[in-house]
Parts: structure tokens; C-alpha cells; sequence
């Protein structure tokens, strides 16, 4: 997993065997989360250790009952498009199984909640049963690989038709949008993990997106024209109608008192923002 300013984080039976240094120094979120001052190795390492103590990520006793973590989060905004029937399906990955397909409110926000960018996983039998109980179909068993495009064929052969799917690289959006017009469907693509991401790519995406996280990207920050944001710290920016929909849904469920204004989008304060923007 990459986590924590994108620190590549190895975990081996539970335990943390390997950690690599983040190429961010500071994030708003960890900092209000974690009070963590600085993002460096050895705290990416204590969280991920949180992350498995209190979750059992990567262990047979995953649990998928956190709650909302953030408010406007990728899973969040999907959680929230299932109980009120915007889409009917999502395509998102968890550890222990790879790309899972699941029209469960809950379940989708039990494996979201804490998920960074998830690079590669091997299957652990009790994950997969336990999504498996909660209404998931995980798409490899036997290898738990992550495969969005194959994630979403297979929800067409589900017969859903109304999809949202989590997406990390401008080559798998295209792909995903050639799916969507072959088999006649509404699709909701949600861009995230994007720290780091080049001109070009970040340009591609904003095209192909309906929802874009802004992470700790200066190029997803500087293209974007978005219809509606949440949030100014790490914010996500909803570039469609269909992206624009779901984020006031979600805004619905929320307790915490909510500020909506008029502006020129995107709004970043200078001193809310990850740093450094890469």
C-alpha cells in the first residue's frame, strides 16, 4: 500500500516488514487526524500499524464496521450514492481480495475507510468470506489481483447498470468509458491516489472523470474546473453533473453544519494545502 505522502508500505502476516519515505512533507489530514507534524517513515509505519490494530487490514480478522472517516471521501460519496440510489453498484478494491463489486452501502465503506492506494494484495481467506457475507463478489479468489476493467464487466454481467468505480491511472479511465458505451450503462468514474501525477495524465483524467481527488497534486489542482468542491484541504472536485449529484448527496447525510456559497472553483487556501504539491 501507499500511504502517508505515498510511503510504499510492505505488510507481511501483519506485520510492517517494509517502509519507504514519503515524497510529501506535510498533509492536513494526518496532521488533524494523526496531530502529525511531519510525515516521515516511522510515522507511516505507526500508521499502518494503527490501521491494522484497529481494522486487522491484511489479517484474517479485517473488520469492515469503521464508519465514515472522512466526510466527502471516495467511499464516503459512494456509501452514500447506494442508500439513495444514485447507482445501484461500485467497483472498488480491498486488501486480502483486490477488486470487489458490491451494491452494500456498508460493506463498501467497511473496506474504504482507511484505504490508501492499494498496489497489490494477496487473497486472505477470511477477508473474502467476510465480504462474501456482506453481499460482495470478489472478481479473483484465487489471486485477489486488482482489475477495475474486468471488475466492471463483470458487474454488466450482474446485471447492474447504474456503476461507480474507483480509478488510480488515465489508461484504465479510457478503458472503463469504452465498457460504459459497449454495454449502454451509466457509469461514475472517481479518480484517486493521484499524488505525483504528470501533466498529461492529470489533463486525460479531468476529461474522463466524474469525481477527481485532489490529494497532493499541483497538476489536478491547476487543471481543474469543477462544477462543485468539498472540502479546501484535500479536496474532492466533481468535473460532471452525475459527479456533481452525488457529492450533494452526500452533503445531505452529514450532521456537522455545512457552509454552501457561490465561487470560482477551486478554492485553496495556501495554508491548508499538502505540502509539497508534487
Amino acid at each position: 500500500m501507499e500511504l502517508f505522502g505515498k510511503a510504499r508500505v510492505v505488510i507481511k502476516d501483519g506485520e510492517v516488514v517494509e517502509v519507504g519515505e514519503p515524497i510529501a512533507d506535510w498533509c492536513p489530514i494526518f496532521s488533524k487526524f494523526s496531530n502529525v507534524s511531519r510525515l516521515t517513515r516511522e510515522e507511516a509505519k505507526k500508521n499502518m500499524e494503527y490501521r491494522i490494530r484497529e481494522l486487522g487490514m491484511f489479517t484474517p480478522g479485517r473488520r469492515f464496521d469503521y464508519g465514515v472517516f472522512v466526510n466527502f471521501g471516495a467511499s464516503e460519496i459512494m456509501m452514500t450514492g447506494l442508500r439513495r440510489r444514485l447507482i445501484d453498484c461500485t467497483v472498488t478494491v480491498c486488501d486480502g481480495a483486490g477488486t470487489v463489486i458490491t451494491d452494500n452501502p456498508g460493506l463498501v465503506q467497511g473496506m474504504g475507510a482507511l484505504m490508501s492506494g492499494l498496489i497489490e494484495t494477496e487473497p486472505i481467506a477470511e477477508i473474502i468470506a467476510g465480504i462474501e457475507s456482506r453481499g460482495g463478489f470478489v472478481l479473483d479468489k484465487e489471486k485477489a489481483r486488482i482489475d477495475q476493467v474486468n471488475g466492471l464487466k463483470k458487474a454488466c454481467e450482474l446485471g447492474y447498470t447504474n456503476i461507480a468505480v474507483s480509478v488510480v491511472s488515465m489508461s484504465e479511465a479510457v478503458k472503463l468509458r469504452a465498457i460504459e458505451k459497449e454495454n449502454n450503462i451509466e457509469l461514475i468514474l472517481i479518480g484517486a491516489h493521484l499524488t505525483g501525477i504528470e501533466a498529461e495524465d492529470a489533463g486525460n483524467l479531468v476529461r474522463e472523470l466524474d469525481i477527481i481527488t485532489g490529494c497532493a497534486s499541483k497538476m489536478v489542482r491547476s487543471l481543474v474546473r469543477p462544477l462543485i468542491q468539498a472540502g479546501t484541504s484535500v479536496p474532492m472536485f466533481a468535473l460532471t453533473q452525475k459527479g456533481k449529484e452525488l457529492i450533494l448527496e452526500r452533503a445531505k447525510e452529514i450532521e456537522s453544519p455545512i457552509l454552501a456559497i457561490t465561487a470560482d472553483l477551486p478554492v485553496l487556501p495556501e495554508n491548508k494545502q499538502p505540502r509539497p504539491l508534487l
